[in-house]
């Protein structure tokens, strides 16, 4: 409900960013530049948080670093490892995206491949609204399938070429219209067949993307890299001599401090925006806008 959303930024910002200061013992005097998120998101959202960054560059004379969305997942891996350096493959997993990037540099990114349809998020949340679990749907289906067995076949989506791309709609589709056939149907076995779907078509395009860059160190990214079977997974590219990071949990979601990583990086680059920075619901990664 973006209207709501909007409504409760805007009532629990202000207290939120007290607390933050309280809590890290710091003041506005001992910090170097206000990194608000100006995109991808919901607008209503977007806009309450950086009208309020904007009026706190303006009143504390401190630099205005805006950070996109999808970067600040990236960055939440220097936080959980202090000594990893770009070049890296990321493998970004959210509700709302679901692609390869190579992250050539700090600040400098190039996307590989990114799904065509559905997100790989948005599909664990519609599979599991439909089968009854609620939201949000990837925890959720992630727990159920423990209890299942992968023994349902469901379809895959192959592109010609050597391209990098995803699709996820169709094997949405496709548990969702299993279990309308059979509502009856085991819903842990059709969690975990789902899961491992997903998970051997995410594996493929990174072995590919592996294969094509020569790059052999991969990290995780976004809401979906906290899936434990998809952990698991990427896990086991370590025995190929492919080093694999993955941040801690409590990073993989929506935070602040992975927001924060990325304008660090960024202010260190000489990144500033000024107040004329506006949201950008569906900017890409990679997509310029600083000033220098």
């Amino acid at each position: 409900m973006p209207e709501i959303a909007s409504r409760n930024h805007i009532e629990a910002i202000s207290r939120v960013t007290k607390k933050a200061l309280k809590d890290a013992n710091i003041t506005f005097k001992e910090i170097d530049a206000i990194t608000p998120t100006y995109g991808p998101g919901l607008v209503g959202a977007l806009l309450v948080g950086l009208s309020y960054a904007k009026a706190l560059s303006y009143a504390t004379q401190k630099p205005l670093v805006g950070v996109n969305h999808i970067e600040g997942h990236i960055a939440a891996n220097y936080i959980t490892y202090k000594d990893l350096e770009p070049p890296f493959l990321c493998v970004m997993m959210s509700g709302g995206n679901t692609q390869i990037v190579h992250v050539k540099d700090y600040t400098e990114f190039d996307v590989l491949g990114k799904t065509r349809d559905d997100a790989i998020g948005e599909a664990f949340d519609k599979v599991a609204r439909v089968i009854g679990l609620g939201y949000p749907g990837g925890p959720k289906v992630d727990k159920l399938a423990l209890d299942g067995q992968p023994n349902i076949e469901l379809p895959k989506t192959h592109f010609e070429g050597e391209t990098l791309d995803f699709s996820f709609s169709g094997i949405k589709t496709a548990v969702i219209n299993i279990h309308h056939k059979n509502p009856n149907i085991n819903r842990a076995d059709l969690c975990a067949s789902f899961q491992k779907n997903v998970t051997d078509t995410l594996m493929e395009n990174v072995k590919k993307a592996i294969k094509q860059t020569k790059i052999k160190k991969i990290t995780l990214a976004g809401g979906v890299s906290a899936n434990s079977y998809i952990r698991h997974a990427f896990l086991q590219l370590e025995k190929e001599g492919i080093h694999v990071f993955m941040p801690d949990l409590k990073l993989c979601t929506d935070n602040a401090a992975m927001i924060a990583s990325a304008g660090y990086y960024n202010f260190l680059a000489g990144k500033r925006d000024t107040l004329d920075l506006n949201a950008m619901p569906n900017v890409q990664l990679g997509i310029g806008h600083f000033e220098i």
